[in-house]
């Protein structure tokens, strides 16, 4: 809104003797004031503000919009109230024109508006970016203060929210086609026959696409009573030895493997660390246009995820990281799904290596994280998100390097001793972790949060970029489950897999993922997958059969191999085929009308159990 005003200071005669200014102030107040006077009721029924949800409506069908509007609303007063507002302001806009036009006549000189353009342009540059701090600029999600949605909620400014939703609208707009690729009852109803299993009911299903009841199947003889997330940051499945893959880069997973549980075939759902975030944590997938949710205003949903699911059953909770967490916008949008408890590069003790670039080292992280597990009060069950950074580029390591470096694999050693280094300091979490308490009651989940490229491309969706290792730890899992699993799966499963071991008695969940040990024995398993950034190619396999949708062009169909060597084997007539894409579309399509009506998350409690 200022920006015009200040590059006027560089005219002759700035906005044409002030009355293009006074114009312009009045149409842009005008449409905040009407914004302003429209959202409390946009809020009563979205219980959201201003965001993408409302260029959609009027999208579809602004006739049917318009007069939903009009029979609904007391539109003519909200009117009358706008027109007073808007001439109120004029008055005042007049009023201190006059009172400043006694201090001079005359346009200024050029060398006295430039100096005044440079400091009302950084002014305003330091207004649009929200912070002199380093690192990423303000986000929602710095507005989010508290356990208190409303109050969070109350803290942002609507006309703000839509207006970075309209300017996000176009990158969208190529997602949001896959919202007519299939009629939405029939790809709700193939979607529901993917996620559900005999052991899941639905619930609120008029107004919840997959909120089902879930029964998980054998218990384990011990139940856990807390429960730790570990997301190891690149930590690539062709380079896991507990997977077959020996090159001795991760010899302290592999030792934790062999008395823990093993997914073999198993991906993330993107190729960056965001989607990898969400996907685990919020269990909802990586969609086209919604690569970075969790700094859309559609992150501001509620999702089904780890929070929402054991915070109101009294779980206390705290997340660790290496790095600063207004990147991402990781605090934001964590905190809007019920965390507490954020332990930053900031509120490290004593490190013992930082990285200017992105924070403290995976020994230091882990190092606090064991701190504030012990610091957990006895009497209360709690669940923990650990996660580490290490292993990205530019690969910043203590000195000396408490392990070798590798050596052989060319451009990768750098990469690849990172990914040594992460796996030392998991292994010197773990001996720690054992002296204490509560490990005899805690069920531990490691997987990658993505894989990276390696020579081998595998399909044309580069598949080993999404190969990730997954383990659960916990006493007795191996008598109940055995030592290895061969079900395809995604981050998407983490959470109602997780929740299942943790709790052994029914729960309500709307995860886009399954619980993976309570799934028939000839179910091969599923998973939808996706790269990072502006490449909306989509993937869905099945067991070990793939379909992958480019964005323009034909469907490409075949099997994979991840052991002994990856291979991809194109199939043109696989008898899958059609079937696999059907349900990839109507799983994407269902995903984003939910993601788009804000219908994501778990409704009030009394609503769940009383259908």
């Amino acid at each position: 809104i200022l920006l015009p005003l200040v590059l006027a200071l560089l005219l002759p005669n700035g906005l044409g003797q002030r009355k293009l200014a006074k114009a312009w102030l009045i149409v842009t107040a005008a449409i905040v004031l009407f914004l302003g006077i429209s959202e409390p009721e946009f809020y009563h029924e979205f219980h959201t503000r201003l965001n993408s949800l409302a260029i959609q409506y009027l999208k579809e069908d602004p006739a049917t919009v318009s007069s939903m509007i009009w029979h609904g609303f007391p539109v003519v007063r909200y009117l009358l109230l706008w027109a007073v507002l808007v001439a109120l302001f004029t008055w005042i806009l007049v009023k201190a024109d006059q009172l400043t036009r006694k201090f001079g006549r005359h346009y200024p000189a050029w060398w006295l508006r430039l100096p005044v353009f440079l400091i009302c342009a950084f002014l305003i540059a330091w207004g649009a970016r929200g912070t002199l701090r380093s690192g990423a600029p303000l986000r929602w999600g710095d507005a989010f203060h508290s356990q208190s949605l409303f109050a969070n909620h109350l803290a942002l400014n609507g006309t703000w929210s839509l207006a970075r939703a309209a300017m996000g609208n176009k990158k969208k707009d190529a997602g949001k086609s896959w919202l007519k690729i299939m009629p939405a009852a029939q790809a709700l109803e193939r979607t529901r026959k993917l996620l559900l299993t005999p052991d899941d009911t639905l619930v609120l299903p008029a107004q919840y696409p997959v909120l089902r009841r879930h029964t998980p199947r054998p218990r384990l003889p011990v139940q856990p009573r807390n429960l730790v997330f570990i997301i190891m940051e690149s930590f690539s499945g062709q380079f896991t030895g507990a997977l077959g893959n020996d090159h001795g880069i991760t010899p302290r997973f592999d030792e934790l493997a062999k008395d823990g549980l093993i997914f073999d075939r198993f991906f993330s759902n993107g190729t960056h660390t965001h989607q990898g975030m969400f996907s685990t944590v919020a269990c909802f997938p990586n969609l086209p246009g919604f690569e970075y949710l969790m700094q859309e205003p559609e992150g501001q949903h509620q999702f089904s995820g780890l929070p929402a699911l054991l915070k109101p059953m009294g779980f206390e909770d705290v997340y660790v990281y290496n790095g600063a967490f207004n990147w991402d916008n990781q605090k934001g949008f964590f905190r809007n799904q019920g965390m507490t408890r954020f332990i930053g590069r900031d509120h490290m003790e004593n490190p013992v290596f930082t990285d200017p670039t992105w924070g403290v080292s995976d020994q230091d992280m882990f190092d606090q994280a064991l701190r504030e597990l012990n610091r957990m009060p006895a009497e209360k069950p709690f669940f923990a998100v650990l996660q580490t950074l290490s292993n990205h580029t530019p690969y910043a390591l203590p000195d000396p390097l408490p392990v070798s470096p590798v050596t052989g694999f060319g451009g990768l050693n750098a990469h690849l001793t990172a990914q040594r280094y992460a796996d030392w300091a998991l292994g010197r979490f773990f001996d720690e972790a054992r002296k204490q308490p509560w490990y005899k009651d805690t069920l531990f989940m490691l997987v990658g949060d993505h894989g990276f490229g390696v020579k081998n491309q595998l399909s044309e969706i580069d598949l080993l970029r999404f190969h990730v290792p997954m383990l659960l730890l916990a006493p007795g899992i191996q008598d109940v489950y055995g030592k290895r699993v061969h079900t395809a799966a995604t981050q998407q499963d983490i959470v109602p897999t997780a929740v299942s071991l943790l709790l052994g008695k029914p729960f309500t969940h709307q995860c886009w993922g399954r619980d993976l040990l309570s799934l028939p024995a000839d179910d091969p398993g599923f998973g939808i997958i996706k790269p990072s950034g502006s490449d909306h190619t989509v993937a869905h396999f099945r067991g070990d059969r793939i379909v992958i949708k480019p964005p323009h062009g034909k469907a490409i169909a075949g099997r994979y191999q991840l052991y002994p060597t990856p291979s991809f084997t194109p199939d043109k007539e696989m008898p899958e085929k059609a079937d696999m894409l059907a349900d990839l579309k109507a799983y994407v399509s269902t995903a984003m009308h939910a993601l788009l009506e804000n219908r994501t998350g778990l409704p009030p409690a009394a609503d769940a159990e009383n259908p």
